[in-house]
């Protein structure tokens, strides 16, 4: 195993056509043949996730983060769909603003042919305001990524998700290693920045009919980052990176998100050539 393939995409829980929708992700994610997928804006209910509805038939293990719960048995969170065993599924809470919004991080250990893999998902609070509230989150995230996988013990940290901030915002400045918060820094690497062709757009409101409904403005708010890659080794170091599930059929489209393909490179490249 040279490449680790990584898909993260909002799913916009069960809104709109939710069965025709499914089709459509479920065809992307055939299409792309990810090794790891990280969802947002999932919906637990009656004991069945809609990651599980999305994986099935395609042999996938899964793991669900609840970070809300809406009520009724009914939970909303993050979820993880991996080719390889899930060994360990950790829900870390974030930071609110202190109001009705819940947001979680979801750590899944995931045992890949090339070795354990650390993988991050999250979902960050939505509002243009909310940015302290962002930025508490990130600070809180990085501590804990930083806290649970030191860099070299195994795979570089993958932490992908629906951030809901663009790239020139302090919450993904402070992610890139480009400015501290609270007097913390951190490093990651953003898959598309490097790789993508821009302008990127993952909410998407001139092409996307859901994402048309708010009437914003387009922008890149979903992210593949990947803290690395290592010094020496190359482990880590992105080697692809598009938007993807952008089509739109007959009016429907697979979310009001689009979704963020990656493939890294979890191979030394100086073994490679040896």
């Amino acid at each position: 195993m040279e490449r680790l393939r990584v898909l993260t995409l909002n799913i916009w829980n069960k809104k709109g056509p939710w069965e025709r929708r499914l089709e459509l992700i479920r065809e992307g994610i055939r299409r792309l043949s990810p090794d790891v997928i990280g969802l947002q804006e999932v919906i637990f209910y009656n004991d069945r996730t809609q990651a599980d509805e999305i994986r099935e038939g395609f042999g996938y293990e899964a793991a669900f983060g609840m970070a809300h719960d809406l009520g009724d048995g009914m939970h909303f969170g993050n979820a993880v769909l991996s080719r390889f065993p899930i060994e360990k599924r950790v829900v870390h809470p974030l930071p609110t603003a202190g109001d009705e919004e819940r947001r979680a991080l979801l750590h899944a250990k995931i045992r890949t042919p090339a070795g354990t893999l650390p993988f991050f998902v999250t979902h960050l609070n939505w509002k243009f305001h909310d940015g302290v509230a962002r930025e508490s989150q990130v600070v809180s995230i990085a501590e804990y990524v930083m806290h649970e996988t030191p860099i070299g013990a195994d795979l570089p940290a993958v932490l992908v998700g629906d951030f809901n901030a663009v790239p020139h915002s302090a919450e993904m400045r402070f992610l890139l290693g480009l400015q501290s918060l609270g007097g913390k820094s951190v490093h990651f690497t953003d898959c598309f920045e490097h790789l993508g062709a821009l302008p990127g757009y993952t909410f998407d409101s001139e092409r996307n009919p859901y994402a048309a409904l708010t009437h914003e403005f387009p922008r890149r708010i979903d992210y593949i980052l990947v803290r690395g890659p290592e010094l020496g080794t190359g482990r880590g170091k992105p080697l692809s990176a598009e938007v993807v599930m952008t089509e739109n059929h007959d009016g429907v489209a697979a979310s009001d998100h689009y979704g963020v393909f990656a493939e890294i490179n979890v191979q030394e490249l100086g073994r490679r050539f040896h």
